[in-house]
């Protein structure tokens, strides 16, 4: 069975769309596990009404206000399929998406699958594929994901998830980047090269905020960071890490030399 999960917060006008895409899913095999995180637009009352009648849709609430790190942790916790996959509420798949995913598992040695996805407007009407999702060597220990060529997209198994030690709770953005680098460090990821997911762009949307972007980047360093220790990792590329104050910036830099975007454009 597939886990869909979701972690949800003030987004019921958003979710219709979610929701309607997830019925459509031409594999009916699945459960969905949606925590909200104290809406309190009264949006947790309708995803509730709206649900009911489906006992594939599973709804629970935290007890306050945890932020997404806990949420996210909480759904993936609550989880009783063999794969897994995060769906943000504001966003949707593809009628194939859990379809093409399951498929990559028929090899054992996938721990996880990304794909292509879209890029929307406020209206979810496609604006262009995403374009730095890309197929990506797998066992490099230097791979830190700086470009975000593992994306939406992203499923996983279960089993494997629990041996990563899971989302990291405490994290109120970079979440997904945590959750892509720990399953990496454990195998192969398999790529999948069609758009499986709409990625809705909005004011509200939380990786979108202007007023969040310091935030953003703090999280985003401090994985890194725990990559970088769970690799073993006291260097990268010949830089001493505990002397390196902003990781994202300076990976960045060096993954983005001309020669580099060259090769990456040739292949």
């Amino acid at each position: 069975m597939f886990s869909l999960l979701i972690a949800h917060y003030n987004n019921f006008d958003y979710f219709k769309d979610c929701y309607s895409s997830i019925l459509n899913q031409t594999v009916k095999d699945f459960e969905v596990i949606i925590v909200d995180d104290c809406s309190t637009d009264n949006s947790f009352e309708q995803i509730q009404d709206w649900v009911k009648n489906d006992s594939r849709f599973h709804l629970f609430r935290n007890d306050q206000n945890k932020g997404v790190g806990f949420t996210k942790r909480r759904c993936a916790e609550l989880a009783k399929g063999d794969f897994c996959g995060f769906i943000d509420p504001d966003d949707a798949l593809s009628e194939d998406a859990i379809e093409q995913s399951v498929i990559k598992y028929k090899h054992p040695d996938v721990v996880a699958t990304h794909s292509q996805f879209y890029l929307c407007d406020s209206g979810l009407n496609v604006l262009k594929v995403y374009p730095n999702t890309r197929k990506v060597k797998n066992s490099n220990t230097h791979f830190f994901n700086i470009n975000f060529e593992v994306n939406h997209f992203f499923t996983f198994r279960r089993n494997m998830y629990e041996k990563s030690g899971g989302i990291n709770a405490e994290l109120t953005s970079a979440v997904d980047q945590d959750l892509y680098l720990k399953m990496y460090d454990l195998g192969k990821l398999a790529y999948i090269s069609k758009p499986l997911y709409l990625y809705r762009l909005h004011e509200k949307g939380v990786s979108q905020e202007k007023s969040k972007k310091g935030k953003l980047n703090n999280n985003w360093n401090l994985v890194l960071k725990n990559t970088l220790e769970r690799r073993g990792m006291n260097q990268v590329f010949g830089d001493e890490v505990k002397a390196i104050e902003n990781l994202p910036k300076f990976i960045f830099k060096k993954e983005n030399t001309f020669l580099k975007r060259l090769l990456r454009k040739i292949k």
